[in-house]
């Protein structure tokens, strides 16, 4: 009984190859990188002018990439769960700051204050 427990546990171990299936619109890893640079970019924005619609830029921005937010929701999802993510955000970071290069500054100055910033808060 103990073996056919272990085989079958064996079996189903190996038979889930990932953790996640892949989603049926998967965003290309540059462009997550290049939309969630945007989505940041745009809520900057609204430091500078306080009554900004983010959530019409957000659409914009989508719209501007032909994605749909479920397909960014969906490819975030499974980007998280593969790990793939602090690779994008880091890439999102370095096209913010080829935008922005005094933003570089500032980046630089806060990771100093605290050094276990992970990447999805940088």
């Amino acid at each position: 009984m103990k073996n056919l427990f272990f085989v079958i546990l064996s079996f189903l171990m190996l038979s889930c190859s990932e953790l996640i299936d892949p989603p049926k619109n998967l965003i290309e890893k540059d462009k997550m990188s290049e939309l969630i640079a945007e989505f940041a970019m745009n809520d900057q924005l609204n430091n500078f002018i306080p009554d900004t619609n983010i959530e019409n830029a957000t659409r914009y921005a989508l719209k501007k990439q032909n994605i749909n937010a479920a397909d960014f929701i969906e490819s975030y999802k499974f980007y998280t769960a593969t790990g793939d993510i602090d690779k994008i955000l880091n890439n999102a970071q370095e096209i913010v700051l080829t935008k922005d290069p005094a933003a570089k500054e500032y980046i630089e100055k806060k990771l100093k204050e605290n050094k276990n910033v992970p990447a999805f808060a940088r």
